[in-house]
C-alpha cells in the first residue's frame, strides 16, 4: 500500500537535478510507484498550468521500498510547490484508490494561487537574475540573500534587497566541500591546518561547528547548506573547507552551486536505513552530488581503493584526482599513465605523483596524526587532505608543513592518545564498521601487555552487525570488554538489549563472565577501564556520546 512521506523543498544540487524544487517521498512498492508517476506528473501539470506557473522539469529515482517525485520550482516560491506536491500526492491517492477523499482542485487553485502569491519575491528574482548575468556568486536562504563570498560579501534580508549594486566588487573566494562515510572531520581538520600554515584565514562549516581561523562562531552541526551559507558570508574568510554530510544532501541539497574542488572519502554503511539512505548504492549517490559543483570548472577528488567510487567515476566527464594507500592501485597507475595526478603512498612516503614526476611530500612517520604509521586511516585522511588543498593553490611545501605539524589537540576525539600512571588511553569517535576496524587495526598494531575495550552501540544497528563489530573487537586480542548501556541511544531497543547481544557474542568466542564489564555511562565505563589499568597496558575509549567529557575527565587526572 502507497503510503506519503514527506514533500520538501530542494534549495541546491540534489539527487533528483541540479535545480531548486520541491520533492515528494513515498513509500511503495517497485509496480505501484511505476502506476504513481504518470498519475503524479499529470496532477503536477494540471495544477501548475491552472496557477499560470513556468514550465517544469519533472524527474523521478526509484529507491528501496518506495519512490521520489520532484519538479523544478521558482526559488522563491518553494513552500507553494511542496504544497502542490502534497495536493498532487492526494489526487493521485485517490485516483490510484488508495485513498478514499477527492481533494477539491478548485479549493486547491485558489489557496496554493494565495500561498505562491504571498511568497513570492520579486525584488529577489531580480537579483538572482543579475547575479547571474554579471557572474557573481548569490546565497540565498529564507531570511537572507548575499552577494560574493568572504570579504567581499554583502547580506540582505530577502525583503530588503537594494535597488543598484556595483558589481565589480563583489568576488569569490576558493572552496573545498568534504564527504563521505569515514574520515570527513579529521580531513577537514587537516585542510584547515594547512591552509593556516599558508597564511589564510579559512572559514570552517562542519559537524562540531563554524569557524573563521581558531574563532567558533557557533558550537552544532552545521554540515548542511546552511553552515556553508554562513561561514561563506564570514568578512574574515579567503578560503573555506565545507564538511557535507549526508543529512542536509538528501532533505535540501548542496548548499553551493560551484566550487574548486570536492573530495569524496569513502563509501560505508552508516546511518542506513533512512528513506533515501537504505543501501550504499543510494548513500553513494546522496554523497555523489557534491560533484555537481566541480564538474563544469572544478576538480572532483576520489579514493581510488574505494570500489563503489572507482565504478561511479567511469561516467563522470570532469576532472578527477585520486588517492590511495597503494602506490601500485590499478585506478592510479591507470590515471597517472593518462596525464592525471594522484596522492599516494610509497613504503613510508607521501607523494604527488603527474606523468612521470614523483614527488615527496613528506613521510607517514613524520605525521603526528598518523602514529609512527600505525593509524593508516590517518594516512589516508593526509593523503585526502594534501590533495584537497593543493588543488586550492597550496604549496607541497606548505602542505608538508601542515601535516607535520598538525598535533592530536588540533583533532580532538580522532584517534587521540593519552599516558596516564604508565599504560595508554586511546580515544577515538569510531562508531560504524568501517571506522571501527580502521581504528581495531590500529589498535592492534600499538604495543600492549594488555587491552581493554570501553564501547557501545546505538539500539538501531541490526543484532548481526552488532555481533560482528563484537568479533572484530574480539580478534585484536582483548582482556577486557567494557560496555556502556547509553540510555540516549536505545532507538526502540530495551534496556541492556544491545548489552546481552555483544555479552553473548562475546561468550561464544571465548570471554569469560569476568572480562565483561557493563556501565551505564560512557564516563563509568571509563573509571571502571582506569580503576583496572596498569603500566603497559592499553584503554581503547569509543566515545559515542562525546569525547569531550572523557578528555576532561583525564586531564584532571593528569594525563599527557
Amino acid at each position: 500500500m502507497m503510503e506519503f512521506i514527506d514533500a520538501r523543498r530542494l534549495t541546491g544540487p540534489n539527487v533528483i537535478f541540479d535545480g531548486v524544487g520541491s520533492i515528494l517521498d513515498v513509500a511503495c512498492s517497485a509496480e505501484e510507484g511505476e502506476q504513481l508517476v504518470p498519475v503524479w506528473a499529470d496532477n503536477v501539470g494540471r495544477m501548475l498550468e491552472a496557477l499560470d506557473w513556468p514550465s517544469a522539469e519533472f524527474a523521478f529515482v526509484n529507491l528501496e521500498g518506495g519512490i521520489s517525485l520532484a519538479f523544478t520550482a521558482p526559488v522563491d516560491q518553494l513552500y507553494a510547490a511542496s504544497e502542490i506536491n502534497e495536493w498532487a500526492w492526494a489526487a493521485s491517492a485517490f485516483e490510484l484508490g488508495v485513498s478514499q477523499d477527492e481533494p477539491d482542485f478548485d479549493e486547491a487553485v485558489v489557496a496554493l494561487r494565495q500561498s505562491a502569491a504571498d511568497e513570492a519575491n520579486i525584488e529577489l528574482m531580480w537579483l538572482i537574475d543579475e547575479a547571474a548575468a554579471n557572474n557573481k556568486t548569490l546565497l540565498w536562504d529564507d531570511d537572507e540573500v548575499s552577494v560574493g563570498l568572504g570579504g567581499t560579501s554583502e547580506t540582505w534580508p530577502v525583503r530588503e534587497i537594494p535597488d543598484a549594486l556595483e558589481w565589480d566588487r563583489f568576488a569569490d573566494v576558493p572552496i573545498g566541500i568534504v564527504t563521505g562515510t569515514n574520515g570527513k572531520t579529521t580531513t577537514v581538520r587537516f585542510a584547515k591546518h594547512i591552509l593556516r600554515m599558508g597564511g589564510h584565514n579559512v572559514g570552517v562549516s562542519s559537524t562540531d561547528w563554524i569557524a573563521v581561523n581558531e574563532r567558533i562562531i557557533d558550537r552544532d552541526d552545521w554540515s548542511g547548506p546552511g553552515g556553508a551559507r554562513a561561514v561563506l558570508r564570514e568578512q574574515e574568510v579567503d578560503v573555506a573547507i565545507l564538511e557535507t554530510a549526508r543529512g542536509g544532501l538528501l532533505r535540501r541539497g548542496l548548499g553551493v552551486e560551484r566550487a574548486d574542488a570536492a573530495l569524496i572519502t569513502n563509501i560505508s554503511e552508516d546511518h542506513l536505513g533512512d528513506f533515501g539512505s537504505r543501501n550504499l548504492d543510494e548513500l553513494l549517490a546522496i554523497k555523489w552530488v557534491v560533484s555537481h559543483a566541480v564538474r563544469e570548472a572544478g576538480r572532483l577528488i576520489l579514493n581510488a581503493e574505494d570500489h563503489r567510487l572507482v565504478a561511479r567515476s567511469k561516467n563522470y566527464d570532469g576532472e578527477l584526482i585520486w588517492f590511495s594507500l597503494d602506490s601500485a592501485n590499478d585506478t592510479v597507475t591507470d590515471h597517472i599513465a593518462s596525464g592525471g595526478t594522484a596522492f599516494v603512498l610509497d613504503d613510508d612516503q607521501l607523494l604527488k605523483v603527474e606523468n612521470t614526476e614523483r614527488e615527496l611530500i613528506c613521510r607517514a612517520s613524520e605525521i603526528p596524526l598518523a602514529l609512527g604509521g600505525a593509524a593508516r586511516h590517518n594516512v589516508a585522511n593526509a593523503l585526502s587532505a594534501a590533495a584537497l588543498t593543493w588543488c586550492l593553490g597550496t604549496s607541497l611545501a606548505n602542505i608538508r608543513t601542515g601535516l607535520t605539524s598538525m598535533k592530536q589537540d588540533e583533532n580532538p576525539g580522532r584517534c587521540n592518545i593519552y599516558e596516564l600512571n604508565g599504560f595508554k588511553v586511546l580515544i577515538d569517535f569510531a562508531h560504524n564498521p568501517a571506522a571501527m576496524g580502521a581504528l581495531f587495526d590500529m589498535a592492534s598494531a600499538i604495543p600492549a601487555e594488555r587491552r581493554a575495550l570501553c564501547f557501545g552501540q546505538a539500539g538501531d544497528r541490526t543484532d548481526d552487525l552488532i555481533r560482528e563489530l563484537a568479533r572484530d573487537a574480539w580478534a585484536i586480542g582483548l582482556d577486557r570488554v567494557l560496555v556502556s548501556e547509553l540510555a540516549k541511544y536505545y532507538r526502540g531497543r530495551e534496556p541492556g538489549e544491545v548489552f546481552d547481544v555483544i555479552s553473548n557474542e562475546l561468550k561464544s568466542l571465548g570471554a569469560t563472565d569476568d572480562q565483561i564489564r557493563h556501565n551505564d555511562e560512557e564516563l563509568e565505563t571509563l573509571e571502571d577501564a582506569l580503576s583496572w589499568a596498569q603500566p603497559g597496558d592499553l584503554v581503547i575509549m569509543l566515545a559515542l556520546g562525546g569525547a569531550t567529557p572523557i578528555q576532561e575527565r583525564l586531564r584532571e587526572l593528569g594525563a599527557e
